[in-house]
């Protein structure tokens, strides 16, 4: 298989199994909650995709600058794993649950990552993969407190 065959498949499959999985999996959260938290994974990623990226040009898709291809895991992988995520998320568990959990999702993240530079539809120019080690919580996080506040929006006036 050529490289340009395995980063297709490499893609395509992981765009396939991510949103299989986050179709799939019993949903512990609202359609709501879906929603609002796949719109604000999009615009988190795009927006530090197009600060590191764009303007730092640290890391990118497929080949240097903008390219609308580049769009394709922004908006078919990265949401679902949110999803997936915080569909997933012990949130009536210990904290040291949560922090396992986070741990978790980061190790998955950062092979996962490791994975695409390898199939050649992301790569580093001076970004490090330790780098996304120190961002991945920090965007778990971001995620959790995001769907928090959403919720917390949602409930009726006088509940909050």
């Amino acid at each position: 298989m050529t490289s340009l065959s395995f980063m297709w498949l490499h893609l395509w499959g992981s765009i396939l199994v991510f949103n299989v999985l986050a179709v799939c999996i019993r949903k512990k959260l609202s359609w709501s909650d879906i929603y609002s938290t796949t719109l604000f994974a999009y615009i988190l990623e795009y927006t530090v995709d197009s600060i590191l990226n764009l303007h730092y040009h640290l890391y990118g898709y497929f080949n240097e600058g903008f390219e609308y291809i580049g769009l394709i895991p922004i908006f078919l992988v990265y949401p679902a794993i949110s999803i997936l995520y915080l569909n997933l998320y012990p949130f009536h568990k210990p904290i040291l649950q949560h922090v396992v959990y986070i741990a978790g999702w980061t190790l998955f993240s950062i092979v996962y990552e490791w994975s695409t530079v390898q199939a050649g539809w992301f790569y580093y120019v001076s970004w490090k993969l330790w780098y996304s080690a120190l961002i991945y919580p920090v965007l778990f996080v971001i995620l959790l407190l995001n769907y928090k506040f959403t919720r917390w929006l949602a409930k009726p006036a006088g509940h909050k």
